[in-house]
């Protein structure tokens, strides 16, 4: 079996890249509330590894599960999906 039928795989948009080789990925999903029914947004923020510092705020990413770099960083930026929008 390989490896990368293995790894989770999610979609998000950088949000900080204020640390050195990591960034900060925000992940939205759709959920239905369980009493009401209703389709409700639910976001949760990744640390992400990013070795070349090439990713900024903004930038919309794929990131995959690894092995745990550092305390709270178990994803790797597997790649850049679209650029952030030049201000």
């Amino acid at each position: 079996m390989s490896d990368s039928k293995l790894k989770r795989t999610l979609t998000g948009i950088v949000t900080s890249d204020k640390m050195d080789k990591t960034v900060t990925v925000l992940v939205e999903r759709k959920v239905k509330h369980p009493l009401l029914g209703k389709i409700i947004r639910v976001s949760k923020k990744y640390h992400a590894h990013d070795e070349a510092n090439e990713f900024h705020a903004g930038d919309v990413v794929s990131i995959e599960e690894c092995r745990p770099i550092a305390k709270t960083k178990s994803w790797r930026v597997a790649k850049l999906i679209g650029k952030a929008a030049a201000v």
